[in-house]
């Protein structure tokens, strides 16, 4: 899904350990991912929040890590192997217009969708993907960076995710983000 990709170069800086002192991915998801889960992370970049899920969900669960950018992909899959996470992570290239992720159609128990919206030029598509593949009771956690989110267009995002089905049930704190939870009903 292609709007203003960000580039591969700002993909090492969001990868970077120096990261977990402002955003500890483990922190964040902690309270929304138990063993066995299904987890789908859009806009995965290198596995910053890939990896933390894999190690969340466990052996018997896995993570789905969907990226527009091969080389992000690519990356993903490195950095999983050196971890010893492979076999946890399903890293795909999705399209230009779709997650391609028709395969998983109620199959997912949370959604992450963090720092990818605002790249996203057809949001009501990418909220009714997404609805479609979680099973009733599913989570979408949605964070978008302030600097690159205005009001105005972070109540776009929610009020797309709404009209696709979903309920907000929490605005998480996260310093100098705009985010929210989901539940599909």
């Amino acid at each position: 899904m292609a709007g203003r990709v960000c580039p591969m170069w700002v993909g090492y800086i969001m990868a970077s350990p120096l990261r977990r002192l402002l955003q500890n991915p483990g922190k964040i998801l902690g309270d929304y991912i138990e063993p066995g889960m299904t987890v789908l992370d859009v806009g995965c970049a290198m596995g910053f929040f890939s990896l933390a899920a894999a190690r969340l969900v466990g052996s018997n669960g896995r993570v789905v890590c969907v990226d527009l950018q091969s080389g992000m992909i690519e990356s993903l899959k490195r950095r999983a192997a050196r971890s010893g996470l492979s076999e946890r992570t399903d890293p795909r290239v999705c399209g230009e217009h779709s997650l391609e992720i028709s395969d998983l159609v109620g199959q997912v128990d949370f959604a992450l969708a963090f720092y990818v919206v605002h790249e996203v030029p057809n949001v009501p598509g990418l909220m009714t993907e997404i609805y479609a593949v979680l099973k009733p009771g599913g989570r979408f956690f949605v964070a978008e960076p302030r600097g690159h989110t205005s009001v105005d267009e972070y109540e776009a995002t929610e009020a797309a995710a709404q009209k696709a089905g979903f309920t907000i049930i929490g605005h998480p704190k996260l310093r100098r983000d705009r985010t929210t939870v989901f539940v599909k009903n």
